[in-house]
């Protein structure tokens, strides 16, 4: 009689949570350390920010608190989501497994797997996760309002009009006054911070790579920077007047957004016990040759001063 193991694992709650970092966390915003990440929200926190007037007054021998101080507060509430899957164990009879599964007719899917099921799905997770941080609408499925429809609702701001989509949007012949309009409209006590950056899409980065690499009419020559055309370009840093460039995947296209990452958070729950993990082997419950996988996760962003960020937004 051939013998089915089951492979049903669970991990609840703060077990969850290696697996749902790997899941969250390897977002490339997060991974390349793009953004503050708050871990351990149970519920919601309240980013606050302070405002004052002019604190520094002419000396007089009284005590004369005439400076204000306005505190204001932006609130981070992680969403939960859900991963289902469901694979038949059959379907990996022909392929690598093969040999471990053996030659029964109750094919038995190996423990290893198990491990494998769960990095594939965190592995997806990680990708949707990059594009929620920045794209996101809550109105959609399996997403949070990301930054840029948050920012995009915020009077405060500071909006810039980009290239026309309709006229091909950013281009190696347009990118470097493109960019200079996000600079120009960086507040004056940011410009010149430490973690301040222009975080831009994937075709404004490439744009930027060929306009320095002498591939459009920005004063370079014909052979880009020091001659070398686009060759001394290695996925390596870049930036312009000063600022440095954070290429951000989950970023739309012809978008740009210039922020300190001190004040960008993305928020989850590593200890929540709404984490959790499941590999659960459907022999056991209705003799089907069904795996299934599932993961429950706590996700959401959230800025802390409207005005200390600039939103480059492409026209139609």
């Amino acid at each position: 009689m051939a013998t089915n193991t089951s492979i049903t694992t669970t991990y609840a709650g703060e077990f969850a949570g290696k697996y749902i970092s790997a899941a969250l966390l390897s977002a490339s915003t997060i991974e390349n350390g793009g953004i503050e990440v708050k871990p351990n929200i149970k519920y919601k926190e309240v980013i606050k920010k302070i405002a004052t007037d002019g604190l520094l007054k002419d000396a007089t021998c009284d005590f004369d608190p005439t400076s204000t101080i306005t505190l204001t507060e932006r609130i981070i509430q992680p969403e939960e989501f859900q991963v289902n899957l469901q694979l038949c164990k059959k379907d990996f009879r022909s392929d690598w497994e093969a040999v471990e599964m053996g030659s029964s007719a109750f094919d038995t899917l190996p423990p290893s797997f198990a491990d494998f099921l769960i990095a594939h799905v965190a592995a997806k997770v990680a990708q949707k996760n990059e594009t929620n941080i920045w794209s996101g609408v809550t109105a959609n499925a399996g997403e949070f309002d990301g930054l840029v429809t948050l920012a995009t609702a915020d009077g405060d701001v500071v909006d810039v009009a980009g290239a026309s989509i309709a006229a091909g949007g950013v281009t190696a012949a347009n990118v470097i006054a493109e960019m200079g309009k996000v600079v120009d409209a960086i507040p004056s006590a940011l410009y010149g911070k430490e973690d301040l950056s222009i975080y831009v899409s994937q075709n404004v980065a490439r744009a930027y790579v060929r306009a320095l690499g002498g591939f459009a009419a920005a004063g370079l020559g014909a052979n880009g920077t020091n001659a070398q055309g686009t060759q001394w370009f290695n996925n390596g840093s870049l930036s312009f007047d000063g600022v440095s460039i954070f290429v951000a995947n989950g970023l739309g296209s012809n978008y740009m957004m210039a922020a300190e990452k001190s004040n960008l958070y993305f928020g989850t729950g590593l200890l929540s016990d709404i984490n959790e993990v499941k590999v659960i082997d459907m022999a056991d419950i209705d003799g089907s040759q069904n795996v299934r996988v599932v993961m429950r996760l706590l996700a959401g962003v959230q800025y802390g001063i409207g005005s200390d960020i600039v939103l480059y937004t492409p026209v139609a």
